[in-house]
């Protein structure tokens, strides 16, 4: 089992910034790709950034410019820096980990999610 931990959430003004982090912990696994998705109120899940394990990413049109995302592999982590905030980008932000865990023989590939925190952008 993979457990992601969110943080970095909150409330900001529209213009100014924040930074989200995601570390993934457990025993016996590895990750691939991780990305940051939200959801809000009456829209569906999309993705907003993701990043694989050689740092090539992508970004959905509307962040792009403004998100970056990085992460660790040396400690299984995931940061989003998001700058020039909107008003439209208020909703919770969920990190997602395709990992694998290893259990003897079995090699069990999953995608895992977190908790998800809450990003509001208003004056």
């Amino acid at each position: 089992q993979v457990q992601l931990v969110e943080s970095g959430g909150g409330l900001v003004q529209p213009g100014g910034s924040l930074r989200l982090s995601c570390a993934a912990s457990g025993s016996d696994f590895s990750v691939n790709a991780m990305g940051w998705f939200r959801q809000a109120p009456g829209k569906q899940r999309e993705l907003v950034a993701s990043i694989n394990s050689g740092g090539g990413t992508d970004y959905a049109g509307s962040v792009e410019g403004r998100f970056t995302i990085s992460r660790d592999n040396s400690k299984n982590t995931v940061n989003l820096q998001m700058n020039s905030l909107k008003p439209e980008d208020t909703a919770v932000y969920y990190c997602k980990a395709d990992a694998v865990a290893y259990r003897g023989t079995l090699h069990i590939r999953n995608d895992y999610w977190g908790q998800g925190t809450q990003v509001t952008v208003s004056s």
